[in-house]
């Protein structure tokens, strides 16, 4: 079953996306308006997106000491990319968008992502550097920075780590300062300069598009000129490569942005990745020292804007592992149906005169096909869910949207992390189906595998994505989040039970859902934060397969039904093979989750008393 098939079924079947026609924002769609889209972004991908993956892999982009260069072929795919609306499609038709359902719209990005993630990521920070804007500029600002990223003229960034930082936000040091007069008065917001170092910044420099808009993090000095500690002082400004008018024409003038040089890195290679210096005087602007920088939202409030890219990011981070997961489940699977290797077990399964048999009909190749299968398609299904969820929380009744956000708070930390690590090993999987071939370069595997590595690190590792979890997000408001969670999953465990073939399972995901329950109480006991928080990974890996078992039963359901009403050869077959993914998860995966909330509910304490010295 193809990408787009399983999409299909996903949305259509599973989703009932078709409920959505029914809101007015999304009167004007229908199947055959959501079909088109997915149509025209699957050819594409297909057409301008694979031919490069490869290109953007050996041919790194390099810095002239004044640009940074990628293949044209690359460039070429992100016009094009742009030129399609997809980077509006979600907005309102007034800003050049489509208004289609998110869920349709992430759909329909999966397939760049499948096709040349190095070159299909930059939409994703273009995207969400303008979806941040349209909820947390100003007028001017979304007229001028976001409408013209919708479109195509600007590419955007985020620009959050340093150096010296990393991850720890609160010990950011790029500072801010208003820029003299009528700087509280400038029509794109209030103006500052900006000194500092940016470090990781995807797509920093390029020559994609007209201008970058660089989100940047800094801190706005206080009265005795120190920058106040921790996050509090964190504010969010929107720093142009080139400088604007209030129109978004550029005036000709560089901004003091330079790139200090490119991290090569270990995939992911077709976007840039970069350290950037604020400041620092390599392209002066008149009036004043600094990059400047507009203020978005208030002072201080800069981490807060940010978590709305952030959390969208990590939803799209969550896609991109999972698709690059898919593409290499289909690479293996072709490969294993047309590679004649060994011969049955039994009488004369030793005969070299008797044919050999194509490896998938091996056990242990079906096993890691499997595996493959019920990961990506699991994590799939999750990702394309989380989206329903924010189609819910924008245009449902405001009961369904409330807790339609706070579902969806609960589950961004399993969607970003549990594809990055499973769609991950699936991709370790397909290389071992390739045999020794898997480890060449003569086929894609080795390269979805390097390419996919970086997902379990950007946006938030998984110990930060765990920490989020155990130390936030199951306990905040009184654990109400968790127990709505435990209820949707409830909801789905009855009907189940009431189905012969998938009633063991909903037993079995009911007890492990009880266990996480048992775990999250034993972990608080204390309520000492270190000891509850020391096998913080350990829970959201067992958090993670849980809601993985929960979507599979639920997609299980959907299937059973739809085989109840007859079904073709084919979509039989398809459908088959649904139930049997879920079968693996069950009986391979999901045991697993006992033995890591063993050590989170005793507290264990090995990794936060080992003694340095011991190491």
């Amino acid at each position: 079953m193809t990408y787009r098939q399983t999409a299909d079924f996903l949305l259509h079947d599973w989703l009932n996306v078709a409920a959505l026609q029914q809101r007015a924002r999304f009167a004007e769609h229908n199947r055959e308006t959501f079909d088109a889209v997915l149509d025209m972004c699957e050819k594409l991908a297909a057409d301008k997106f694979a031919p490069v993956n490869r290109i953007v892999d050996t041919e790194e982009p390099w810095f002239d000491g004044e640009k940074v260069h990628v293949p044209g072929a690359a460039v070429a795919a992100a016009r094009a990319y742009a030129e399609s609306g997809m980077l509006a499609a979600a907005q309102d038709y007034e800003m050049g968008g489509m208004q289609l359902p998110c869920v349709v719209e992430m759909a329909a990005h999966a397939f760049f992502s499948k096709a040349g993630i190095g070159v299909g990521g930059a939409g994703m920070l273009t995207s969400g550097n303008a979806n941040l804007l349209m909820a947390h500029g100003s007028e001017r600002q979304r007229e001028v920075f976001a409408r013209n990223e919708f479109a195509g003229r600007f590419f955007g960034t985020m620009c959050l780590s340093e150096p010296q930082a990393g991850s720890s936000l609160s010990d950011i040091v790029t500072r801010a300062v208003p820029d003299g007069a009528g700087a509280e008065s400038d029509p794109l917001g209030p103006r500052y300069r900006l000194r500092g170092n940016k470090m990781w910044i995807s797509n920093g420099e390029h020559e994609l598009a007209e201008n970058i808009v660089h989100l940047v993090l800094a801190k706005i000095p206080g009265p005795d000129g120190k920058l106040v500690p921790g996050t509090r002082g964190i504010s969010l400004f929107i720093v142009p490569k080139k400088l604007v008018d209030t129109e978004g024409r550029l005036t000709g003038e560089r901004n003091d942005v330079a790139l200090a040089g490119l991290n090569h890195k270990l995939g992911y290679r077709g976007i840039p990745n970069t350290l950037l210096n604020f400041g620092e005087g390599k392209y002066p602007v008149r009036g004043g020292a600094g990059a400047i920088g507009y203020l978005v939202g208030k002072p201080g409030e800069g981490l807060r804007c940010m978590f709305h890219m952030m959390n969208e990011a990590r939803i799209a981070v969550g896609l991109g592992a999972t698709m690059l997961g898919y593409a290499g489940y289909e690479a293996s699977l072709d490969y294993a149906r047309n590679r004649p290797q060994g011969r049955a077990m039994g009488p004369g399964g030793k005969d070299p005169a008797q044919p050999q048999i194509p490896i998938i009909r091996h056990a242990d190749v079906r096993r890691m096909l499997l595996a493959q299968k019920s990961w990506c398609e699991g994590a799939l299904a999750l990702e394309l869910y989380c989206a329903r969820l924010v189609d819910e929380l924008h245009t449902g009744a405001p009961e369904a949207a409330a807790e339609a956000g706070l579902l969806l708070e609960m589950l961004t930390p399993i969607a970003k992390s549990w594809p990055s690590e499973w769609c991950l090993e699936a991709n370790s999987l397909a290389i071992q189906v390739h045999g020794g071939y898997g480890y060449t370069r003569d086929f894609p595997v080795e390269q979805y595998w390097r390419d996919n590595r970086l997902n379990m690190i950007h946006e938030g590792t998984h110990g930060i994505q765990a920490l989020d979890l155990l130390g936030r997000k199951v306990v905040m408001d009184g654990g109400k989040g968790l127990q709505l969670l435990a209820g949707t999953i409830n909801a789905t465990i009855q009907r189940a039970l009431a189905v012969p073939e998938l009633a063991v399972f909903a037993n079995e995901l009911a007890a492990a859902l009880a266990e996480v329950g048992r775990a999250t109480k034993a972990a608080w006991a204390t309520g000492v934060a270190e000891e509850a928080l020391a096998n913080a990974v350990p829970y959201l890996q067992a958090f993670g397969h849980t809601v993985i078992a929960w979507i599979w039963l639920d997609v299980a359901l959907c299937a059973h039904a739809k085989l109840g009403q007859g079904a073709a050869a084919d979509d039989e077959a398809a459908l088959r093979g649904k139930l049997a993914a879920c079968r693996f998860f069950y009986r391979h995966d999901l045991p697993k989750v006992a033995a890591w909330l063993q050590v989170v509910a005793s507290r264990d304490d090995t990794c936060r008393t080992m003694a340095e010295e011991g190491f």
